[in-house]
């Protein structure tokens, strides 16, 4: 199957539509005093952000398989695209706990991980991500090499655990959220392992993408 028209276009535009409701509904909801995001916006606002992170992990993991699987080789070029979304729906994420939450309050920030140290694991999970992003050109592709590239990527994985560990615990009573993450991850991985140990098996040491 060859590539749709236009389909990088359209997908950089889908993908930046979660991100401009949520800046719409946190400033018409702190500012109008409107009730988009429910009577708490900004937690409301941190937690649909979250997810969307979450939601593009996936996605960005997803395409090795399908690529596979069905033979759509195009798919590769998007991997990449998915990643930094994931990258800059976290960066958002944190962003909103930062300056609307907490308001810069370093203090309570302390205090937040003390009590709550989901936030910890979540800002792990944040900063395994940021040399993914800063290495995604193909410029930093060629200097780092092919097995070090790919062997530094291999951190979305630890950044996937950390970011539903962070979603596990930030939920009081229905994990159904996290778990239902928690699966399709768990999917994702042991379809690379499945792949791996038949790569091993082939005599190829190489892990899958």
């Amino acid at each position: 199957m060859r590539e749709p028209r236009r389909f990088g276009a359209v997908l950089v535009f889908a993908s930046l539509l979660p991100a401009a409701y949520a800046i719409y509904a946190l400033g018409s909801d702190i500012l109008r005093g409107t009730r988009v995001l429910g009577s708490n916006p900004i937690k409301e606002g941190e937690h649909f952000l979250g997810e969307w992170t979450l939601r593009f992990l996936v996605l960005s993991l997803t395409i090795t398989p399908l690529r596979q699987l069905l033979r759509w080789n195009w798919l590769a070029r998007h991997r990449r695209t998915l990643g930094l979304f994931a990258f800059g729906y976290g960066v958002m994420h944190w962003l909103v706990y930062i300056l609307l939450d907490i308001q810069l309050d370093m203090d309570e920030m302390v205090t937040d991980v003390i009590k709550r140290p989901y936030i910890l694991i979540g800002s792990l999970g944040l900063l395994l991500m940021l040399p993914l992003a800063l290495t995604s050109t193909k410029k930093m592709i060629a200097r780092l090499g092919g097995k070090r590239w790919n062997r530094l990527h291999k951190l979305v994985y630890a950044a996937s655990v950390a970011g539903v560990i962070h979603f596990w615990m930030s939920v009081k009573a229905d994990i159904s959220g996290p778990l239902t993450f928690a699966v399709i991850f768990a999917v994702l991985f042991a379809y690379r392992l499945w792949k791996w140990r038949g790569s091993a098996d082939a005599g190829s040491v190489t892990p899958g993408e």
